[in-house]
């Protein structure tokens, strides 16, 4: 889970510490349409799932996104 928190903010650029598990992805700025392609990309790449922009945006938390690579 730490990994992924630390993947997604390099995705966000923004630090670690800014994220947890509960932080809503409307809360943080720099959550938009290209951070939602890295996010596919990294998905891809790091876990082997491939995620559609539609499936991505309908993700309202960090918890929800590592869910959908396959997280708890």
């Amino acid at each position: 889970m730490e990994l992924f928190l630390e993947q997604l903010a390099e995705i966000l650029d923004i630090d670690v510490e800014q994220l947890s598990i509960e932080t809503y992805l409307s809360d943080i700025e720099e959550w938009d349409s290209l951070s939602v392609i890295s996010f596919a990309a990294m998905a891809d790449i790091k876990y082997g799932k491939k995620l559609t922009a539609p499936e991505i945006k309908k993700a309202q938390t960090a918890e929800e996104l590592f869910a959908l690579v396959g997280g708890v």
